[in-house]
């Protein structure tokens, strides 16, 4: 996620440096042909491309709005992750005897494992990296054996409690209370997989491109009695700005794709964590992360 710091220049330009290395060609092109065939090309009144830039920006405002939804969206599933996280250890003190504190810290070990598989299953990373000091031996055989590692663990806790309530350790008002919270988990993992597996249609992307280009077209051709080292500079500051938000469009609709546009799971993960243990009275509290850069993940 993107801090309130001066974004670098470099990660600025990487964004679009593609993008205007073609239409710097497309502008030295256009001019050479605006000047060597000028009896032949016939004036491009500007009404043209400002027709063309009003519907691109029309189209831009679309995805953008459209963008956001899916990032405010994802950002929100997250928020109610923390929130019933803690909920969840909450209960568990309230309602199980007080005789299991180790299966309460297990449990709650075990949702702390959750949540940094799921962040790193959404981003398309090894869903089990850095959760082995969450999970026992056992735990990690069983949800080897399962290609959604955190509905695993999921599961895990779910016939933990489950087993609690069998052995009369947790009354059936709290076992009802917990499941529902169980359920809540459940719900947002599935959100959060549904933002993931659905995209924005491609086409959608390729014909805004093919408009912006040919919204440059017809300016350069507009723009055809300037100077080169005037038109070409007013080209590419134009086009900068059409495709950087393009770009911003692009990178927000995928808010699990690790880029530094994506929702903070890590971050709120190790949030997360540290709750938990303070929850449970832990002693190897971990920091939160650091902000050093422009974003955090």
């Amino acid at each position: 996620m993107l801090l309130k710091k001066p974004l670098p220049l470099s990660y600025i330009f990487n964004k679009v440096k593609y993008e205007l290395t073609y239409v710097l060609v497309i502008g030295l092109v256009v001019y050479y042909l605006t000047t060597r065939f000028d009896s032949f090309i016939p004036e491009m009144p500007l009404g043209i491309p400002a027709f063309l830039g009003t519907a691109i920006s029309v189209i831009l405002s679309f995805k953008l709005n459209q963008s956001y939804d899916r990032w405010w969206e994802a950002r929100k599933i997250w928020g109610s992750i923390v929130n019933e996280s803690r909920t969840f250890i909450l209960q568990l003190q309230s309602f199980v005897d007080k005789s299991r504190h180790t299966d309460i810290k297990q449990i709650g070990y075990r949702q702390i494992a959750w949540c940094y598989s799921l962040s790193q299953s959404l981003r398309g990373l090894d869903p089990v990296a850095n959760i082995d000091d969450f999970l026992s031996e056992e735990d990690l055989l069983h949800i080897g054996k399962h290609n959604n590692k955190h509905l695993a663990i999921l599961q895990l806790n779910t016939l933990h409690i489950t087993d609690l309530r069998e052995k009369d350790k947790l009354h059936i008002f709290g076992h009802v209370q917990i499941n529902n919270t169980l359920v809540n988990f459940s719900n947002a993992m599935g959100m959060a997989e549904r933002i993931k597996t659905t995209v924005f249609p491609v086409t959608y992307r390729y014909f805004l491109h093919l408009t912006i280009y040919l919204f440059l077209i017809t300016l350069s051709i507009s723009l055809r009695d300037i100077e080169s080292y005037f038109e070409i500079p007013l080209l590419l500051v134009i086009s900068a700005a059409f495709f950087l938000l393009e770009k911003t469009a692009s990178h927000l609709e995928n808010p699990f794709s690790n880029l530094p546009t994506d929702t903070a799971m890590t971050t709120i993960s190790r949030t997360i964590e540290i709750n938990i243990k303070q929850l449970l009275n832990e002693q190897d509290i971990p920091q939160p992360l650091s902000q050093e850069s422009f974003y955090i993940l």
